[in-house]
């Protein structure tokens, strides 16, 4: 667990699991918005390694991912994995996609992010929701990114708070 549960963090876990490290300029920004995001949830962030793809296809390589990413993720939680392909959502809509799983006192929801060849299908067969950040591929870093920003503003969305404009 990378950042210690808030007391005044709404009452729904949330889990983002990833395959791989944030390094380079981005990582002090993913940092940065998991802390913020920290403070509205309880955040857990865990990371897996990635699999080495010089002796194996992609889709081995996807499939000794999942093993890894599922090993981590609670029976209980809801799986939501971030593809390309899944349901674009305003931030808004996420907001009360999450106040809804609030209201009806769910256990938590784990955010999965795929390395460089995707996700295994074990993860999408266990994931119950498909969510897309973009129509475009987007580096795992930058997913995370955004997602942490997003569930940061969500937060702010279901409190009042005055950071989310649109």
């Amino acid at each position: 667990m990378l950042f210690a549960e808030n007391t005044r963090a709404l009452p729904l876990k949330i889990m983002i699991v990833v395959v791989g490290k944030s390094r380079g300029v981005l990582a002090e920004a993913v940092r940065e918005y998991e802390h913020r995001a920290g403070r509205y949830w309880k955040l857990e962030v865990v990371e897996v390694s990635q699999e080495s793809a010089r002796s194996l296809s992609g889709e081995q390589v996807k499939a000794a991912e999942a093993r890894r990413i599922l090993d981590r993720i609670p029976a209980h939680l809801e799986v939501v994995a971030l593809t390309r392909d899944g349901k674009g959502m305003h931030s808004t809509a996420l907001a009360r996609w999450l106040e809804t799983r609030l209201v009806e006192a769910m256990p938590g929801v784990a955010f999965v992010i795929g390395g460089a060849f995707g996700l295994g299908e074990a993860v999408l067969d266990r994931s119950r929701t498909s969510l897309s950040l973009s129509d475009m591929t987007l580096p795992h870093e930058m997913a995370r990114l955004f997602l942490a920003e997003q569930l940061y503003r969500a937060g702010t969305i279901l409190r009042g708070e005055p950071y989310h404009k649109g």
